[in-house]
């Protein structure tokens, strides 16, 4: 069972002016999730859980607003306990049970949760097209740099259609979706604000792309930070007194 409820969340609240923002929508950026997006109000958050593609039970919140009859939701997934779930399941395996042994000393992992991790992207997907829609779009793209999906869908009940992108930051997997009505414009606020922010709520902008399969699991060294992105993090550790700015994406 799932419980909503609105939280007190470690995250900034703006209200952005002009003329793309004449409706009022917000800034909304958790720190403690790690993302940034625009939604038409503060959304409620639904503290859950999420089983991944090999049956890992993960905590996850679901981020939700609503405006006339569009809904907008960002569902974070954390995958950063993987590695000790993937041991804990590698230990407890029978003698001889390969699928559930992985590969303790390769690139799948013990438990297969390194093969889990790469897979979040994928699986997210797959599972967005299972419902009762028909697929009109379905492409790789990026936000702040950061590697992912994006997909539209129309609703074969009643036309609506729902506008998706999938990312991987940080072992976080990011699922944003938008659903309006069938002849309403695509919901471009909600899209493009998508990004990233550090634990300490500072935009996190990557010079090349950030792909988690090799960033986040530590295969490659995570890409530097734009100039503005690494200033911004150097002055909140001087200011926490830390004398130097956290790791890039950390």
């Amino acid at each position: 069972m799932t419980r909503l409820t609105t939280l007190m969340l470690t995250a900034l609240v703006l209200t952005w002016t002009g003329p793309a923002f004449a409706q009022e929508w917000i800034e909304f950026a958790s720190a403690r999730d790690g993302f940034r997006v625009a939604f038409p109000e503060e959304p409620e958050v639904e503290e859950t859980t999420y089983s991944s593609e090999y049956g890992f039970t993960l905590p996850a919140r679901i981020y939700t607003a609503e405006r006339g009859q569009g809904r907008y939701s960002m569902t974070v997934v954390d995958y950063r306990e993987m590695e000790r779930l993937g041991i804990e399941r590698w230990k407890a395996c029978p003698v001889g049970a390969e699928p559930c042994i992985g590969q303790p000393n390769g690139v799948i992992g013990p438990g297969y949760w390194r093969q889990d991790v790469r897979a979040a992207i994928t699986n997210a997907t797959f599972r967005l097209l299972q419902r009762d829609v028909t697929l009109t779009h379905l492409g790789w793209d990026w936000s702040d740099l950061v590697e992912g999906h994006m997909l539209q869908l129309t609703n074969n009940a009643d036309e609506s259609r729902t506008f998706a992108g999938i990312h991987m930051h940080d072992n976080r997997l990011y699922i944003q979706e938008a659903t309006v009505p069938k002849g309403y414009p695509p919901p471009r606020i909600f899209q493009q604000t998508m990004g990233f922010v550090d634990e300490n709520g500072n935009r996190l902008r990557y010079r090349s792309i950030y792909s988690n399969a090799y960033h986040g699991l530590g295969e490659y060294p995570v890409p530097e930070l734009t100039a503005a992105a690494a200033a911004a993090a150097a002055a909140a550790a001087a200011e926490q007194g830390a004398g130097a700015a956290p790791a890039a994406g950390r």
